[in-house]
């Protein structure tokens, strides 16, 4: 697939700003990877935000380390980690190098490549066939649609196998905000980090839990 109807690819300067101005903008905006398995497009429902050295909740928020380096890095980059020994998870990364900030991508619609991303999702038998809004509900989940592991991790937008849509009205759509899932102490505060963005209408918005100990990214 190449450039969507209602849509066209973004530039670096989109992802080159403050996480916050970034974060609700990519909410009805288009995830694609392409790779040997073929297309898997993705429009995302709900992202969070994360701001480094001003948020207890990040990776980042301690400096620099092995794991996070890419998150200091240019904008427009795929962090992608590993967490809870489980599943992967994707971010990308915004503002300025030296800025540690970005938005981890929670969840979102399979919009082509449903038979890939299905494949990727049901490789253990189910005894249930996964819905539809199911396949990329949750970090977890949307990364492994995209069939995404650390060796993406400081993979590009804007070159090789990924690609980033944004809509060609460049309006905000209608969104709540909230705490984010799973994170803990100051940084999980309901009142001072309403920092998860979701699309209300959405059925692949995932499920709401409160934190544990361990910052995000």
């Amino acid at each position: 697939m190449g450039v969507l109807d209602g849509f066209h690819l973004a530039d670096r300067k989109f992802f080159s700003r403050e996480v916050f101005d970034v974060a609700p903008e990519l909410l009805g905006s288009i995830l694609q990877r392409t790779d040997d398995d073929g297309t898997v497009t993705i429009r995302l429902t709900e992202v969070e935000a994360y701001a480094g050295e001003r948020d207890p909740g990040a990776h980042s928020y301690r400096g620099m380390t092995n794991r996070n380096r890419t998150m200091f890095g240019p904008a427009g980059h795929l962090y992608c980690y590993f967490t809870y020994g489980m599943h992967h998870a994707v971010n990308l990364v915004t503002g300025d190098p030296g800025q540690p900030y970005g938005c981890l991508i929670r969840a979102g619609d399979v919009i082509e490549g449903s038979d890939i991303a299905r494949g990727r999702r049901e490789r253990t038998p189910r005894k249930i066939p996964l819905l539809d809004s199911s396949l990329a509900r949750g970090p977890g989940c949307l990364a492994q649609s995209l069939g995404a592991t650390l060796d993406n991790d400081g993979d590009d937008l804007f070159g090789g196998q990924w690609k980033f849509f944004i809509p060609d009205a460049g309006v905000v759509l209608p969104h709540r905000t909230g705490p984010r899932v799973g994170v803990s102490g100051p940084g999980g505060d309901a009142t001072d980090f309403p920092w998860r963005y979701w699309l209300a209408d959405a059925s692949s918005v995932s499920t709401y839990k409160p934190g544990r100990s361990s910052p995000r990214p």
